[in-house]
């Protein structure tokens, strides 16, 4: 059993990252129209300084999952590349619009 832990700038994630104790690790990035995303999240929030910027990402807590850290990493990757479509992003960059 896994457990895996989801890292997010601000609603946006970016990476998954799944574990089986202290060494067995396994880390999955999610695709560049995320990282795209938050880089134009963070220009349209004005967030221009490093430590602005660094101050928006933040994780979840850890959640138990059956399967090996890579198999929980990628399963859960794919489900957040199908949940977070470029419609919803869209949204998302909206809603800081208002």
């Amino acid at each position: 059993m896994a457990e895996y832990q989801i890292t997010y700038w601000r609603q946006i994630p970016a990476m998954v990252t799944a574990r089986e104790g202290r060494r067995n690790t396994f880390k999955v990035e999610l695709p560049p129209r995320f990282q795209a995303a938050i880089d134009e999240l963070a220009m349209r929030a004005g967030l221009i300084g490093t430590d602005e910027y660094l101050e928006e990402w933040r994780r979840d807590g850890w959640q138990p999952r059956a399967g090996t850290p890579e198999e929980v990493a990628t399963a859960v990757a794919k489900e957040l590349e199908q949940e977070f479509t470029p419609t919803k992003i869209g949204e998302i960059l909206r809603e800081l619009e208002k």
